[in-house]
């Protein structure tokens, strides 16, 4: 499992040189995991290439820099409830996890990644793979559609959408716990959208801000883009 450590570590060296990633917590839990163990055999070598990787059903990962910006602009911190709306691989959930529930800390100190894929072979790839690489105390990855939310699990101190929305839905906005963070992209079906910043205040409002152009795959389910 730690065959590709040397090209892990050069990875995320170059994103601390750039500014990706700052926090302790991010760096370490990018660290930690091993990005080819949730890829396909035939993409292993291209683990630590800083681009989206096929994962298979017109799907990918996304690019490691993606991953360091979701932790760094939301904010994700030890104890935090995350829900993942398109769980994909499951690669980007066990970073989440790291961060959250690291596992060099009291386990009374942990918080959850609930992660859903609306793919069931995904979903069900990704659970092997996140109970083979030790994440299953820390991540839920659950077959489903989640573009409305998993409310039953709610509320959330971050949301991590990882696919193009049309709009953002308020469902997720009622799901975030006040002082909450959702990140979400938004635009066109076409592989450029905006990716958002939604903050939920102490009052209960929320506020949002545009932090760049990202490209993702279209969000599917009740809240996607239709086929």
């Amino acid at each position: 499992m730690e065959e590709r450590l040397e090209e892990r570590r050069r990875a995320i060296d170059h994103l601390i040189a750039d500014g990706t990633l700052k926090s302790k917590s991010s760096i370490r839990a990018m660290l930690s995991v091993p990005r080819e163990e949730f890829l396909p055999n035939d993409m292993k070598e291209y683990a630590y290439a800083d681009t989206p990787l096929p994962i298979g059903y017109g799907q990918t990962t996304s690019a490691i820099h993606m991953t360091a910006m979701i932790c760094e602009y939301t904010s994700m911190k030890i104890g935090h409830r995350v829900l993942e709306v398109g769980g994909g691989s499951g690669y980007m959930s066990c970073v989440y996890a790291e961060v959250v529930a690291p596992s060099d800390a009291p386990r009374e100190t942990w918080g959850h990644v609930w992660s859903v894929e609306i793919i069931k072979e995904l979903a069900e790839r990704a659970k092997i793979d996140i109970k083979r690489t030790g994440y299953a105390d820390r991540v839920t990855m659950i077959h489903g559609d989640a573009s409305e939310g998993l409310p039953e699990n709610g509320p959330y101190d971050v949301i991590a959408v990882t696919s193009a929305a049309p709009n953002i839905p308020d469902a997720l906005k009622e799901q975030l716990a006040l002082g909450g963070t959702l990140l979400i992209p938004v635009g066109d079906i076409s592989f450029y959208q905006t990716l958002v910043r939604v903050r939920k205040l102490p009052n209960g409002k929320t506020m949002e801000e545009n932090i760049g152009s990202v490209a993702f795959v279209p969000m599917r389910g009740k809240m996607g883009w239709r086929d």
